[in-house]
């Protein structure tokens, strides 16, 4: 929490300001945006509520991995003929824009 201050003191000092913390035992923790998850294993993850307002408070190590759209793949295979894997690649190499990814794609 907060270094040099004792854990025990600073529980009461949340409880006399009407906060309420609990730990919450996660092995992973997922937040999926539109174009990648943020995955934290092994999460410290603590709940507090705070004044009837819920947060939770994640603590742990950050992996980000992005996530492709399955009619992206599909339809840069389609229109340049090349392989699934090939498809994905190029995706990653040109940022998510599929007219680049095809060209790159028809001009190899």
């Amino acid at each position: 929490m907060i270094p040099g201050i004792n854990p025990k003191q600073m529980e009461k000092m949340m409880k006399q300001l009407g906060m309420k913390q609990q730990h919450i035992d996660a092995r992973v923790v997922i937040i999926r945006l539109d174009d990648k998850e943020l995955i934290i294993k092994n999460p410290e993850v603590l709940k507090v509520n705070m004044m009837g307002q819920e947060t939770f408070q994640i603590t742990g190590k950050i992996e980000e991995k992005e996530l492709l759209d399955e009619g992206d793949v599909s339809l840069i295979q389609k229109e340049s003929g090349c392989t699934r894997e090939e498809a994905i690649k190029t995706l990653k190499e040109n940022n998510g824009d599929i007219a680049a990814s095809i060209i790159a794609l028809k001009n190899e």
